[in-house]
């Protein structure tokens, strides 16, 4: 179990926040951490890996302190038993595959835990190659590969699929859920993508200026529980256009573009890009933001 309760002051482009968190993770979780840029998603992460310090609190793993401000605890990076995924991969681009895996390992007897983890991972075949000679996917799977190599206790994922086309970005989130399945790990991902969050999450940190807002499971913090209808579609606005009296509304719902006629008080808070939830009521169509 992690318990997380620190403070942070964050400068974004919106002014200063103040990253707050003061919650519990129990082990096994998948956890995603959804919210606009500059919310502090990103920051939550870096905290926990120990790459960047809160002002104020504390962090403790299972019976371990990690951090602690009145006490003067700060566990370094190499200390935090954390496996690290960054967006741009972050592979050293002179090293091949299986070179990238060993710089992780703790104990360089154990080089065994390389072939084991190139074989659970299906890149055997690039474990000679260099990373400019990989795919965007073949990149993120060596870099989860990588981040496994420290038998971590919780597995950081910061964006890692949002490079990635729709059909492979799906096969590599099958694969994250194996993954975390298989190891028995905390999960924390960052992303903005609602059908990801659904797909391997059970539990979101919904968060906006820095504050946790809402914490539920995807149907609960997404799929808002008053609204009642036939069917519910996560989706995004693509376009919004005025015919007569009416809106047409372009959403797009697991790669399909979906038109739906919508009233002015309907479409009046929403802008292209939003999430929102698609369902109906008596057979009328209902749009709400999320």
């Amino acid at each position: 179990m992690i318990e997380i309760n620190i403070t942070k002051p964050l400068n974004t482009a919106d002014g200063e926040i103040n990253l707050v968190v003061d919650k519990q993770i129990q082990d096994g979780e998948f956890l995603t951490l959804f919210g606009k840029s500059g919310s502090g998603k990103t920051t939550l992460l870096r905290i926990i890996a120990g790459l960047e310090v809160p002002n104020s609190g504390y962090i403790k793993v299972d019976d371990e302190v990690w951090f602690d401000s009145e006490n003067g605890i700060n566990l370094s990076v190499q200390k935090r038993n954390v496996g690290f995924v960054f967006q741009d991969y972050a592979l050293f681009p002179n090293m091949s595959v299986e070179e990238n895996l060993k710089f992780a390992l703790h104990n360089k007897n154990e080089l065994r835990k390389v072939d084991d983890i190139l074989k659970i991972m299906e890149i055997q075949n690039l474990k000679n190659m260099k990373p400019q000679h990989l795919s965007g996917g073949q990149k993120q799977r060596v870099a989860v590969a990588r981040a496994l190599m420290r038998e971590p206790k919780m597995l950081l994922l910061d964006e890692p699929l949002s490079a990635l086309d729709s059909e492979m970005r799906q096969k590599l989130q099958d694969e994250l859920f194996l993954v975390h399945q298989k190891f028995g790990i905390i999960s924390l991902l960052v992303s903005h993508d609602i059908s990801e969050i659904f797909r391997l999450s059970n539990r979101v940190f919904k968060i906006k200026n820095g504050e946790i807002e809402d914490d539920g499971s995807p149907s609960q913090v997404f799929a808002n529980q008053n609204i009642s209808g036939k069917f519910k579609i996560v989706g995004e606005v693509l376009s919004i256009k005025k015919s007569d009296i009416l809106y047409i509304v372009e959403v797009l719902a697991n790669n399909e573009i979906i038109k739906v006629t919508a009233l002015w008080d309907d479409v009046k808070e929403l802008s292209n890009g939003d999430k929102i939830l698609l369902s109906s009521k008596a057979f009328n169509p209902i749009l709400s933001k999320i």
